[in-house]
């Protein structure tokens, strides 16, 4: 593992993880795994090897260290899994899931090389954050190879950006999560509050928790894309890190394409959510509660028996569909079993290793064609 220290000292990279000199003094330095041969203040350069990754004793990739794709993130000098693990689902957001199960499905996401997570105060009303935490301790991977991204402004009681609760927010946070800091701290669905109290109140507020060390980078969150254009245009370039958009980038919508160009010459990381169109990709479909429309949902609907009839899964098409723009940084999908983990690393080594079932790629796009890049109403009319 290599380490070095960045142009302005304030940061140790350890295998393209950045870590805050804040944490330099923490018990996480103090243990077995580093070891200091002289005073960082005098050479920071001098750290032992760590040694190889480990989960209780046993090699955390058997037989093969890399298993998924690392993409970089924008500027923030983070590589993120190719597949991301959504955690709103371990707060039994779908149903119940225990914290022996929560446990097992975070560590055999870790063993396969997913290395993000995400979660949220919103999700579950906290208990996603609660169960997220839990497990990680409990699986004792060290800090430096996982990267955990929350939010904040939005929760179970409503919306609230204001600059005193997003400061009271991260705290909370890392409470539940029982960690130092996050490294990625995201303003959750910002369509729903003033774009410009976004602006010009909760943006200020998390740069001083950057500044504090409490977080590593921000970002924004939300359906419509037209609201990082409007906020993106509105702050000093490199204010935002990274931007998560959803159900913009898949089979049967795109339009996340059109702003990757913008978002690059901003220094963007770019994050997409839910590759199954919160359940319209799926042999299931939707659940009753979803704003899409009839068309939609009967045009979704139809793609999906298509792929049954042939034996095919229409949600794994999905996944890999959105996979192959390696513009985004990660797919990041909801998973609360140990068998959703491996299904969805199965989809990006396939597509990894060539396989891609392009004829029926080009039936299912055919289907949908008539409602390509149809989407549903988000948040309150911004003036």
């Amino acid at each position: 593992m290599k380490v070095h220290v960045d142009k302005n000292s304030r940061f140790l990279l350890s295998a393209g993880h950045p870590l805050h000199l804040r944490q330099v003094k923490s018990k996480l330095f103090h243990g077995k795994r580093w070891q200091f041969l002289t005073s960082l203040s005098t050479n920071p350069h001098r750290l032992l090897k760590t040694p190889k990754r480990t989960l209780n004793n046993q090699p955390i990739h058997p037989r093969m260290e890399k298993v998924l794709e690392l993409r970089s993130l924008g500027n923030t000098g983070l590589k993120l899994s190719c597949v991301g693990f959504g955690a709103s689902p371990l707060g039994s957001v779908f149903g119940p899931v225990s914290d022996e199960e929560a446990t097992a499905t975070v560590r055999e996401a870790l063993r396969l090389g997913i290395n993000f997570f995400d979660t949220s105060p919103y999700y579950g009303g906290t208990l996603s954050e609660k169960a997220l935490g839990k497990a990680l301790k409990a699986v004792g991977v060290p800090r430096d190879e996982f990267i955990v991204s929350t939010k904040c402004g939005r929760y179970k009681e409503g919306f609230d950006f204001s600059a005193a609760r997003i400061t009271k927010s991260i705290d909370e946070s890392l409470e539940r999560l029982q960690l130092n800091y996050v490294d990625i701290l995201q303003c959750h669905d910002i369509e729903f509050g003033s774009l410009d109290q976004i602006i010009n109140e909760t943006i200020p507020a998390l740069k001083k928790l950057k500044e504090a060390g409490k977080i590593r980078f921000i970002g924004i969150t939300g359906l419509p894309l037209g609201i990082f254009n409007y906020v993106l245009d509105r702050v000093p370039l490199g204010t935002i890190d990274v931007i998560l958009s959803y159900c913009h980038y898949g089979i049967n919508d795109t339009t996340l394409e059109d702003l990757l160009p913008y978002l690059k010459s901003k220094g963007v990381g770019v994050i997409s959510a839910s590759p199954l169109s919160m359940g319209l990709l799926t042999e299931n479909g939707p659940p009753e509660w979803h704003p899409a429309s009839p068309e939609l949902k009967v045009a979704c609907k139809n793609a999906a028996e298509f792929c049954k009839k042939k034996g095919k899964d229409i949600s794994k098409l999905a996944m890999q569909y959105s996979l192959r723009n390696k513009e985004i940084s990660t797919i990041l999908v909801g998973m609360k079993s140990v068998e959703q983990v491996k299904v969805n690393v199965e989809a990006a080594m396939e597509l990894a290793n060539g396989e891609k079932d392009e004829e029926l790629l080009v039936e299912v796009e055919k289907i949908l064609k008539p409602v390509k890049n149809q989407t549903w109403p988000s948040g309150i009319q911004q003036s």
